[in-house]
């Protein structure tokens, strides 16, 4: 019998989702190897669990969402949180510094908004709650990293992730460094590689949506930005919040546990 398989989305945008699809001629090929059996974007043919590998993207933000993972997590063999809303919380989690009478102002009714009721006011990722076996950052992740997990899920092998900095990807690459020679406040020389260096590569900074690479140290680069390129207090918070504020790594720089 087929492992049976599942893509559930919660509190995210569904590029997540879309990536999956991205992997298209592979994935055909993988649907000989497991069972989609929950996979919305893909398929009106859902069933119920448990099943045997579940892939989760998206944060944690309504009761109903915990709920349902907590569920996920008894039935599955393997739980994989896809992308950075799973894995930190990523933008959704930025609504947590933001008191509740500001976030109100963009609801016509605030009370409807469950995330923000007395009872649930955090944005979380999902190892807050459950164990999670594998966690694929990015937003969205490489689909070579999603294809690959999968794999490593039907192989029983964990799957090679990489946890150093962006910056090896751009001196493979050849790339001038936009922090150094230009004084532009780069995330890559503390953030997790695994993008190619994309971003850096068409001369744009990393806003590092990988989250922090292994021992990133995230207070120094916080001094360049500040005395290099000239940020202030606040845009270097704003910085350390954007994808990851909530991952120790980046907890005092994005202004502090909450």
């Amino acid at each position: 019998m087929k492992p049976k398989l599942a893509v559930v989305k919660m509190t995210g945008c569904a590029g997540c989702q879309m990536e999956v699809l991205r992997i298209e001629d592979k994935l055909l090929d993988l649907t000989g190897a497991v069972e989609i059996a929950y996979f919305y974007m893909a398929t009106s043919a859902n069933r119920h669990g448990p099943y045997d590998i579940v892939l989760v993207e998206g944060s944690v933000s309504t009761p109903r969402e915990l709920r349902e993972l907590k569920e996920l997590r008894d039935g599955a063999k393997l739980l994989i949180a896809l992308g950075d809303c799973a894995c930190s919380g990523c933008l959704p989690s930025i609504v947590n510094w933001v008191p509740p009478e500001e976030s109100a102002k963009v609801y016509e009714r605030f009370l409807e908004i469950h995330s923000r009721k007395e009872s649930f006011q955090r944005v979380s990722p999902l190892s807050a709650h459950v164990r999670v076996d594998l966690e694929l950052r990015g937003c969205p992740p490489n689909r070579d990293a999603i294809l690959e997990a999968l794999k490593g899920a039907l192989l029983g092998i964990r799957p090679f992730l990489r946890e150093h900095p962006v910056c090896v990807e751009c001196k493979l690459k050849e790339n001038a460094c936009l922090l150094v020679c230009e004084g532009r406040p780069c995330m890559g020389p503390v953030t997790a590689a695994g993008c190619g260096a994309a971003c850096p590569s068409n001369g744009r900074v990393c806003e590092g949506c990988y989250g922090p690479m292994s021992d990133a140290n995230a207070s120094s680069l916080a001094e360049i930005f500040a005395r290099r390129c000239g940020l202030s207090q606040e845009d270097i918070v704003r910085k350390f919040r954007k994808y990851a504020g909530l991952m120790p790594a980046f907890s005092k720089e994005a202004g502090g546990k909450i």
